[in-house]
């Protein structure tokens, strides 16, 4: 059995997460951390992690990126693998949880839902197929309350098509305040948030006289809390590294 630490225990993501592995034979989350510090679920839960008296495992972490540093300072001292869904990171701080995976086995992806990674390969795969005789365009949907824009599942999925492409493209993100045509080495990225809509994704590639779509619409985040937990059940006990949902669908 896998004891997990659970960072953000009381937020949306982190009670889909203890839901599900409450059903699971394989974990069991033994202690959280959040600012809520409202215990219901039959685990205490700290304000900080200095607080925590368990052993766990894993951690897996969705909470703010105000609480990044907090994070990996205790993952580093306790030398525990760590699972990163936390969104909105910063380059720098992107930066450094690369850096510490050279002393502790970390695992970050953008997106944890299996059919927004299929996606990722599927694009890729469009764009080295098309070539550059299409125009690439990134369109997300996410609920009124995400603070982060455009989405990292978006620059995830850009990221993908330019590793495909033999030029690489640039993000182009407003086109508003310039007047000039499109050009062909721009990828195009654009968020819109609205009511409760979990997360949809849309890739656009458009030719001559043909329009291609890739598209993934979430449902509920029952799908990103269920990756987290395979990821995290297949981080522990890994050596350190630098992990991603690759490694764990190559391990399926």
């Amino acid at each position: 059995m896998i004891n997990i630490l659970l960072s953000g225990a009381n937020g949306r993501m982190g009670k889909a997460i203890t839901r599900l592995v409450k059903e699971s034979d394989a974990a069991q989350v033994v202690c959280g951390v959040d600012l809520n510090t409202e215990s219901t679920e039959g685990f205490p839960v700290y304000d900080s992690f200095a607080a925590v008296q368990e052993t766990p495992d894993v951690i897996i972490d969705f909470s703010n990126p105000a609480n990044f540093e907090n994070l990996m300072a205790y993952a580093k001292e306790k030398k525990l693998p760590l699972v990163v869904a936390t969104t909105g990171l910063s380059k720098e701080q992107t930066e450094a949880m690369k850096a510490a995976a050279e002393e502790i086995p970390v695992f970050f992806s953008a997106n944890y839902s299996l059919g927004v990674n299929l996606i990722c390969e599927l694009a890729k795969k469009a764009a080295r197929f098309l070539g550059d005789g299409f125009d690439i365009e990134i369109i997300e949907r996410h609920h009124n309350q995400k603070l982060d824009a455009p989405s990292g599942t978006a620059l995830a999925i850009a990221d993908s098509i330019n590793e495909a492409l033999e030029t690489p493209a640039h993000y182009v993100y407003d086109r508003h305040s310039v007047r000039k045509k499109r050009e062909k080495s721009e990828i195009g990225i654009h968020a819109v948030r609205g009511g409760t809509i979990v997360g949809d994704h849309t890739v656009i590639f458009a030719g001559n006289n043909e329009v291609i779509e890739l598209k993934h619409s979430a449902a509920s985040r029952e799908i990103f809390a269920t990756g987290a937990v395979k990821a995290g059940i297949f981080m522990a006990g890994k050596a350190p590294g630098y992990y991603n949902m690759s490694d764990l669908i190559d391990a399926m």
